[in-house]
């Protein structure tokens, strides 16, 4: 009986650099890697800007803690927050509010020549305080020292102070008359500054009105 002929097995070949498929697979992923690598940059458009680190009261000296670096991505056309690809302006001061977490305008820092308030520490009714924080906004009611019995019905109580900034509030001072007093910082405009230390020394009884929008709790 005549055998049928077996075909040969052939070796598989290791692929060589002239393989024209393993050229193309090669460059193919070199160019998906880029366009990747392309598309991931141009969609990370965020840029570095300075926010407040704690609520900034106008009048307030920029320190080193006083911003805090964040990369946000802005809208088309957002411009004139401060970029934080530059030291922050320590030594300059705040020209206005800025409350914890929000940007920082460009124009919201300037020097102290565009600064005209003072800082002053008043004693108030600790219960007019209660909820007060720094950033707070208060109207400052002055009741005069009363000389007499019969003059305390008359005397009258005036507002000498609207929208005051709150700088700090302290600890409670002791009391004084009948009720506790707290410490509490604010920021007096330069011609407001003479009249209301003169009702401090002359004993007067300051009252703390929260103005509308003042920030209450947590406020560092």
């Amino acid at each position: 009986m005549t055998e049928l002929a077996s075909p040969s097995a052939k070796r598989l070949q290791r692929p060589s650099w002239r393989d024209s498929r393993l050229v193309v697979g090669v460059l193919l992923v070199v160019v998906a890697a880029t366009l990747g690598a392309k598309a991931v940059a141009s969609a990370d458009d965020r840029v570095p800007v300075w926010v407040a680190a704690s609520n900034l009261v106008a009048g307030d000296e920029v320190e080193e803690t006083s911003f805090a670096r964040a990369d946000v991505r802005l809208a088309d056309g957002m411009t004139g927050y401060l970029p934080a690809d530059a030291p922050a302006p320590t030594g300059a001061f705040m020209l206005r509010d800025v409350r914890a977490g929000e940007l920082v305008p460009v124009s919201a820092v300037g020097d102290a020549d565009a600064i005209d308030v003072q800082r002053v520490t008043v004693r108030a009714d600790a219960m007019s305080t209660t909820g007060l924080t720094r950033g707070s906004r208060v109207d400052v009611f002055v009741t005069p020292k009363a000389s007499s019995t019969s003059d305390a019905a008359t005397t009258p109580t005036k507002k000498v102070l609207e929208s005051a900034a709150v700088a700090a509030v302290l600890t409670n001072s002791g009391s004084f008359g009948s009720g506790w007093m707290t410490s509490v910082q604010i920021y007096v405009p330069s011609d407001k500054v003479q009249p209301l230390v003169e009702a401090v020394d002359g004993e007067a009884k300051l009252t703390l009105v929260p103005s509308v929008g003042a920030a209450t709790g947590g406020g560092a």
